[in-house]
């Protein structure tokens, strides 16, 4: 099965999504799921992982509602406040769904750099595992130090980076980006998603040679069985359309063994977020 590991929902409202500015007009409306699905099915995808945008409830309810109307929509990245005293009972309340998958946090908001090593954020980590639900870790390069430490307190947990950790593509920043990656990866319990390439680089000047040393990185740190592809859709469209943002690690993948083509593809996504 080919899965789309990363893409968004939403019916847009200006404060709700207030993070959409004058620049991002593209992201200025209702992107749905009628909108998504022939865009799978053109580029031969089997279905998606719908991730929350919105730090609220109603975006889990919201997002497994389409899931449950949405056969291709295969799992759910959603969010409860894992720093919440009552986080096992709303934990239950939406584990009821078979296709909610994982949580994840917008950490790259927070203003503590150190956010993750809260004493009451780990311990709403440590529950995950209880009801077999993956962590999507979103932050900047900047924070991989205290990732690192959050994945290594909890090696049953299993995680996954966001977006390759959003390294300064578009400034040509490597090395620090590089050494946290390379030393994160080493732990065995993270994943990482190849997607949101387009985001961090020039959005109407990036060539596919700009992104070629970052995935040469995760693919030599990650190797195949722990990258998942993901389009960040529609962010993406920022940078391109589907086609062409999906096709940045499709053709650096074109020279692999089908077998390793098709775990990027779906198969680790599928394995990783036991998808039905």
């Amino acid at each position: 099965m080919r899965v789309d590991a990363h893409q968004h929902f939403w019916n847009y409202d200006s404060v709700e999504y207030d993070w959409i500015d004058e620049s991002m007009v593209v992201l200025k409306r209702d992107y749905l799921p009628s909108q998504l699905e022939p865009l799978l099915k053109g580029n031969t995808f089997d279905g998606c992982v719908a991730v929350q945008a919105r730090q609220t409830e109603e975006e889990t309810e919201y997002l497994l509602q389409l899931a449950n109307q949405n056969d291709f929509i295969k799992g759910v990245v959603g969010w409860v406040d894992l720093c919440d005293s009552n986080v096992v009972d709303r934990l239950a309340n939406f584990s009821q769904s078979k296709k909610l998958c994982g949580i994840r946090h917008i950490v790259q908001d927070e203003p503590d750099d150190n956010f993750m090593l809260r004493e009451d954020f780990q311990q709403g980590v440590s529950v995950l595992v209880d009801f077999d639900l993956a962590y999507d870790i979103l932050i900047f390069p900047k924070h991989l130090a205290p990732a690192f430490e959050l994945i290594r307190n909890f090696p049953d947990q299993r995680f996954v980076i966001d977006h390759i950790a959003k390294p300064y593509i578009k400034d040509g920043k490597i090395e620090d980006w590089q050494l946290g990656m390379e030393r994160l990866s080493r732990l065995p319990n993270v994943y990482c998603k190849v997607s949101g390439l387009v985001t961090e680089a020039i959005w109407d000047g990036w060539e596919p040679a700009d992104f070629t040393p970052y995935l040469d990185l995760v693919f030599s740190s990650f190797g195949i069985e722990r990258l998942l592809i993901g389009s960040d859709w529609p962010v993406c469209l920022l940078g391109g359309d589907y086609k062409t943002v999906m096709d940045i690690v499709t053709n650096y993948i074109s020279n692999f063994s089908s077998e390793d083509q098709e775990k990027i593809m779906g198969l680790n996504a599928t394995e990783f977020y036991k998808l039905n």
